[in-house]
Formats: structure tokens, C-alpha cells, sequence
């Protein structure tokens, strides 16, 4: 696939791939300042970035947080519509997501935060117990998919409370399968169950250097496809945009598909 931006002309062209002959097979062109290339410049965008982990190059009040800002204020904006009791965590890698979360619970006055890793690191640990909104948080250290860990988590949170679940930590399907299925009961009808960077499947698509093939397959969106069919409960639903004066429909977002809304 080729994308030819055309500045002078102000066109977006996308050509597929060449056939024995040399020729596009096929060819599309739309306005450079349209929706259509908007949404096709962003999709080159987040594979590009995520090959060149702009995603570490953020903080929240000090700790580096690995996120997108597109997918943490779109978070923002479901926080403050659910506003939820518990905000779960699983794979918190320096902090800074949990920071961001306390932070919010701290503005809405609701809400606290439990964050679960399989190994948190010494600095890690100290930042985030030594930071102003810790009072907001609790850490948890193991495998978020392990029996023990998941017992742990249930006892923190009471059965009348309402759960935001956070699926950060490994992104293989097998993994994140079990911690759905470990998680699921915690989100009541209105909140979600999030499967975060389901953008590693189009990365190993697009054969960008840092993919591993087995991505295509293995990966986040594949587990909330297989949860999905088998917890009609749960449905891929992106949130409406609650402030919208834009022709736009589609997040820029690492998080594709990610998104699992509890509608009964």
C-alpha cells in the first residue's frame, strides 16, 4: 500500500499494493482536509508512533506515564462520567497511569485506585508511595491472573461498588483472557473493561521493526473478540464523545477495540 500526500494539490491518494505488472490494483483519492485522510494519516501515525514509543515520552505530576494523551483524555472523560468506586489496574509500570487516576478521583472528590504488577521496582514502588496523592492508592505485587492476587483485589473491593477495570500488563490473548474472565464480575452495567494497545496486532500488520509476527494473532483485540462471543453482557462499544463539534467519529487511539461496555 502506498499513501501519496499531495500537498499542492491538497489530495490524499492511497494506492494498494502492485500487481505482476506493476500497477495499483486499486486507487482512492479524497481532499488532503477531509475526514477520510484525517483518519487515514492518523492510522500511519499510531503505527509509526508506537514503532518509535512516543508513548514514553510522557509524565503525570512527575512519573512517566506510557500512554497516548488521545487515550488518557478520552479515560478522562469516561472517569467522569462513571465515576466510578474502585479504578483496577493491572501492569502500572512506573506509576504515572496511577497518579493520573488518583488525581481525578482526587478532583471528583470519588474513588480510589488499586494498581496490580507482577514486579514492581524498587524506585517505582518508592515514587508512587512517596507521592502527595498516594493516600488515593493501592498497590498490589504478583501475577494479576494468579488465584492468589485475584483474591487479593476481590477483598479490597465491596460488593455495592462500581469498578473500572484496566488491562495493562501482559498483552498476550491467553493472558488477558484470564484476567477478563478473573475481572469481569468487578464492572456493574454502565462501566467498562478496557483492553489497552490493541495496536500491537496492526503494528505486527504493517511489519513494523519492533512487531513480533505473532502479534497478528496473539494480541489484545483477539481476546475481546473471544470474551465477547462468550459474555454477551460485554459489548465493543467506543464512548460517545461528550463535547463534539468536529465531522470526526474515530479515536486516535493505541486502545483499538479496546473498549468493553457492561450493558446488562
Amino acid at each position: 500500500m502506498k499513501v501519496i500526500i499531495d500537498t499542492e494539490a491538497q489530495t490524499l491518494t492511497l494506492e494498494s499494493e502492485e500487481d505482476s505488472s506493476g500497477l495499483a490494483t486499486s486507487k482512492k483519492t479524497q481532499p488532503l482536509y477531509s475526514k477520510e485522510a484525517f483518519e487515514m494519516v492518523s492510522d500511519q501515525w499510531l503505527k509509526i508512533g508506537w514503532d518509535q514509543k512516543y508513548a514514553y515520552t510522557f509524565s503525570w505530576l512527575g512519573l512517566p506515564v506510557t500512554q497516548i494523551p488521545e487515550d488518557l483524555i478520552r479515560l478522562q472523560e469516561v472517569i467522569q462520567q462513571v465515576q466510578p468506586d474502585v479504578i483496577l489496574e493491572t501492569g502500572i509500570s512506573r506509576g504515572g497511569s496511577l497518579i493520573f487516576y488518583a488525581s481525578l478521583c482526587h478532583l471528583l472528590e470519588k474513588g480510589r485506585v488499586i494498581g496490580v504488577d507482577k514486579r514492581l521496582w524498587k524506585s517505582s514502588r518508592t515514587a508512587i508511595e512517596t507521592h502527595s496523592l498516594f493516600r488515593y492508592i493501592t498497590l498490589i505485587e504478583g501475577d494479576s491472573a494468579d488465584e492468589g492476587v485475584i483474591t487479593q483485589v476481590k477483598t479490597q473491593i465491596q460488593p455495592h461498588e462500581s469498578t473500572l477495570v484496566i488491562l495493562d500488563s501482559s498483552h498476550s490473548a491467553t493472558h488477558m483472557l484470564n484476567e477478563m474472565e478473573a475481572y469481569h464480575t468487578l464492572v456493574k452495567p454502565g462501566s467498562y473493561l478496557i483492553a489497552t494497545d490493541g495496536i500491537m496486532k496492526h503494528a505486527a500488520l504493517a511489519k513494523t521493526p519492533r512487531a513480533n509476527p505473532d502479534w497478528t494473532w496473539d494480541n489484545a483485540e483477539e481476546a475481546s473478540r473471544i470474551f465477547c462471543e462468550k459474555h454477551p453482557e460485554f459489548s465493543a462499544k467506543t464512548p460517545l464523545w461528550p463535547f463534539k463539534k468536529s465531522p470526526l467519529t474515530q479515536n486516535v487511539s493505541q486502545w483499538p477495540s479496546g473498549w468493553l461496555l457492561r450493558t446488562r
